[in-house]
């Protein structure tokens, strides 16, 4: 990758956090359920979920489109490229950035710490990828967490909004569970095999093997979160874990 690339990849990036910016403000002027406006805790967090919901809305669907236009690529994890995988990681670094930000100077960092991790690890990760050029589609592989990440939002939308239609919210919570063995665990578990398989474990490689570990760790948190929740309440553990609105929202 030449320095002209880098600065355009620069510019993508720094124009998708404009553009993400521009969701919020649009985020802002949305009506709000009674259930959010009643609950001033509520209020940043069900815009900041309406600007996560078009990221995994747009970078799932792309991931998913992407694969399906070069499965070629996926014979050649580590060297593969594509311009749309490129554009892709872009997009997606600039949506890091801007949440990691908007949790920030929201004063939300207590109780999404655990995002903020997610986030610098997406965006260090990200970054290397885009400046070596390299694992692009490791990148494209895991963006396919954004399918998943589609029907985990609607759920937490409908638990804010204390929407009355349980129909609704039970076949999202099934729909949700096999998104996310089928776009989450999945393209984890595979990557992990062949980070560990095949990349040697120096210089890039092993930066990227260490971040997928913490990342499986991670998954596995939430996942367990989400079955004791919407599967297995009676084993849910008191008040810990819980955020300011005395709830636990689950999110990539």
């Amino acid at each position: 990758m030449g320095p002209g690339w880098r600065a355009a990849s620069a510019a993508l990036v720094g124009g998708s956090v404009a553009i993400f910016g521009a969701l919020r403000r649009l985020a802002l002027a949305l009506p709000q359920p009674a259930a959010v406006r009643s609950r001033p805790g509520r209020v940043w967090r069900w815009r900041n979920l309406l600007v996560s919901f078009a990221h995994s809305v747009l970078a799932g669907l792309w991931a998913l489109l992407s694969l399906w236009h070069s499965p070629e690529l996926l014979s050649d994890i580590q060297d593969g490229y594509s311009v749309s995988g490129h554009l892709l990681v872009c997009f997606s670094s600039g949506y890091f950035i801007h949440d990691t930000l908007d949790i920030i100077f929201n004063h939300q960092s207590r109780s999404s710490w655990e995002y903020l991790v997610h986030h610098a690890m997406a965006i260090s990760a990200f970054v290397s990828l885009i400046v070596t050029g390299r694992f692009l589609v490791a990148a494209v592989l895991l963006l396919l967490v954004e399918v998943s990440n589609i029907f985990l939002t609607v759920r937490m939308l409908l638990k804010m909004s204390n929407v009355p239609s349980l129909a609704l919210y039970e076949a999202n919570k099934y729909i949700n569970l096999v998104m996310y063995f089928a776009f989450r665990l999945a393209p984890q578990a595979y990557l992990t095999w062949y980070f560990l398989r095949y990349v040697e474990v120096q210089g890039q490689g092993a930066f990227l093997t260490a971040n997928l570990l913490l990342l499986d760790a991670m998954i596995l948190m939430y996942f367990s979160r989400l079955l004791r929740s919407d599967f297995f309440p009676s084993l849910r553990k008191g008040s810990a874990g819980r955020d300011v609105d005395g709830e636990k929202f689950l999110i990539d």
